[in-house]
């Protein structure tokens, strides 16, 4: 661990084409390249489903969660030898394994809705997309946040695999610290994805508050403030 800070608070470290700033950039934009495209599918296909069948919706759901127990290297190399080398092919394991969480918190969000709530709101004139716009969708926020925060947190982690095909990111000091047994950069490279991992949790937990409707907010604090 010692041998991990002194890396990280060592200067030379923070400048240069393989200083930490950069590394962290391209962590960063693999990061939010891929939850990008995570919920660009995830999102509109869990709004689909919550209102399908549900043999449909359990057959996708469940092929969609056997892509997280894929070996996630493996398929990256695989996909990247295949693809001649295209680095945006390369991270289609990456997605994979971020869908599932949005695509599951999306359909249980709106799954979950009130149907009176629902039935007041056709009642009201609402056709069947404002009905889901307008109200199913802002009551599933406070889920669909948790999925989309819970999808970041594991790219985060796992795109340091992308150092195996000369990528960056973070993962290059881990790959590179063990590879050439320069451990204080493994630990260093080890505490930054920590760290990062930790940020984004914290960031998406206060961006799903924000984004939760004030109606709901206040429900849920008064839940917490009523004594059992």
């Amino acid at each position: 661990m010692n041998d991990g800070w002194r890396w990280l608070t060592d200067g030379a470290h923070w400048h240069g084409p393989d200083g930490i700033p950069v590394r962290l950039a391209e962590h960063l934009g693999y990061t939010l390249l891929v939850l990008a495209v995570a919920v660009l599918v995830g999102l509109p296909l869990g709004l689909l489903l919550a209102h399908s069948g549900r043999r449909t919706a359990f057959t996708v759901i469940n092929t969609a969660n056997g892509f997280r127990a894929l070996p996630t290297l493996g398929l990256l190399v695989l996909i990247f030898l295949l693809s001649a080398g295209s680095e945006l092919a390369a991270l289609i394991p990456l997605v994979a394994l971020a869908i599932p969480p949005v695509l599951v918190n999306t359909y249980e969000g709106v799954r979950q809705v009130d149907p009176r709530v629902r039935d007041a709101a056709l009642g009201m004139g609402m056709t069947g997309r404002q009905v889901l716009l307008r109200v199913e969708l802002p009551v599933a926020v406070p889920l669909v946040m948790t999925g989309v925060r819970t999808a970041a947190v594991q790219v985060v982690a796992t795109a340091t695999i992308a150092a195996y095909i000369n990528l960056g990111g973070l993962g290059g000091y881990l790959m590179d610290g063990i590879l050439l047994r320069q451990y204080g950069a493994a630990v260093g490279g080890s505490l930054l994805v920590v760290l990062l991992a930790v940020a984004v949790q914290i960031l998406f937990t206060y961006a799903g508050r924000l984004l939760t409707p004030r109606g709901l907010r206040q429900e849920s604090n008064n839940r917490k403030e009523t004594p059992v």
